[in-house]
């Protein structure tokens, strides 16, 4: 079977392309050739989390790949047969864990069983879902599509050093269409805020949630803190409506107030709120490939279309042959998928 070329610099030009790529080809089983890998960015190439995908994703199918290596700007994938057999990939340092499961999570819902997960790197690091919106954001729409996803972060790891870990099985299914073009009840907001255990005297944690809850109303609040190799802190929050979820996070870093981190996070969590969306603007790329290989037609609105939103429309259509739509509705962006 000839190979689908995918233009790396295509959109955001960043890893996401690489990791849906690796995702699709395994489902799909069509081979690939993604060049120009990161193009954009100023490292171009495989850098050791992009290197992990690859290798990550083709052990789960039993793929032959070429090119891949440090630095890479050209891969080529030829998915096998998709196994269910424990994962287990270690990214290194602060390398993101949740944008490996991103990868392995497309391949791992069509495995013929269970798929266990073990992934270790950093859990709230920059640029990348925080282990907490992958459970209560993605995971959620996941279980509403069909697909139950249990995950347990064993170990937080933060900036520079990382260490962390996640846990995650995937009980494989067929994909449920999704239709969500308008929020059902009320909202209830939690907040999951953490920090390193070096920061329990200067209560990091609560002082997040305060900083929070001068912005929006909180219904359920948790702090925990952790033992981790870095200090660090991260607080996460979802509103949740009978039938979507909105969620946020805000990282902290050195002389950044814990009081901003939790501003930081409420108000991006308030101005979704403040309109009619059904999925936050970092769900609405994610949900993309889901979307495409459901049973049937599927519709979410989206705050804003942004440019990883495009990039994945733009890969998951070479894929599957579905086609999405984008068109205005009630303010924000209805995105539709005919498989």
């Amino acid at each position: 079977m000839e190979a689908i070329e995918i233009d790396g610099s295509y959109g955001s030009g960043g890893g996401q392309v690489l990791r849906t790529s690796l995702g699709l080809s395994a489902v799909t089983g069509k081979p690939c050739r993604i060049t120009n890998i990161r193009a954009r960015r100023p490292s171009p190439g495989l850098r050791p989390q992009h290197l992990i995908c690859v290798e990550a994703v083709a052990r789960l199918c039993d793929a032959e790949v070429s090119g891949a290596s440090l630095g890479s700007k050209e891969v080529v994938f030829r998915p096998g047969k998709i196994g269910h057999g424990p994962v287990i990939s270690e990214v290194g340092t602060a390398g993101s864990v949740t944008l490996v499961l991103q990868a392995l999570m497309i391949p791992a819902v069509h495995a013929p069983g269970p798929v266990e997960l073990y992934i270790s790197g950093g859990t709230h690091v920059a640029w990348s879902p925080t282990t907490g919106y992958f459970r209560h954001a993605f995971s959620e729409y996941m279980r509403m599509m069909g697909i139950p996803i249990e995950s347990s972060t064993k170990l937080y790891g933060y900036y520079p050093k990382g260490g962390g870990s996640i846990e995650a099985r995937v009980t494989p299914g067929n994909i449920k269409a999704i239709t969500l073009e308008e929020r059902i009840g009320k909202p209830t907001t939690e907040a999951w805020s953490n920090a390193s255990r070096q920061l329990m005297r200067s209560g990091v944690g609560e002082r997040q949630l305060k900083g929070a809850e001068a912005v929006i109303k909180i219904d359920r609040k948790n702090v925990k803190y952790v033992p981790s190799s870095s200090i660090g802190s991260s607080i996460t929050m979802a509103s949740s409506f009978g039938n979507c979820f909105l969620c946020s996070s805000a990282l902290g870093s050195r002389g950044k107030p814990a009081e901003k981190v939790g501003e930081e996070a409420a108000s991006e969590l308030k101005q979704v709120l403040g309109t009619k969306a059904t999925v936050d603007r970092h769900m609405a790329d994610q949900i993309i490939p889901y979307m495409a290989l459901a049973g049937g037609k599927s519709a979410v609105l989206a705050p804003e279309i942004t440019e990883h939103t495009s990039t994945n429309i733009w890969v998951t259509e070479k894929f599957t042959g579905a086609r999405f739509g984008i068109s205005q509705k009630d303010g924000c962006f209805r995105i539709s998928c005919k498989p």
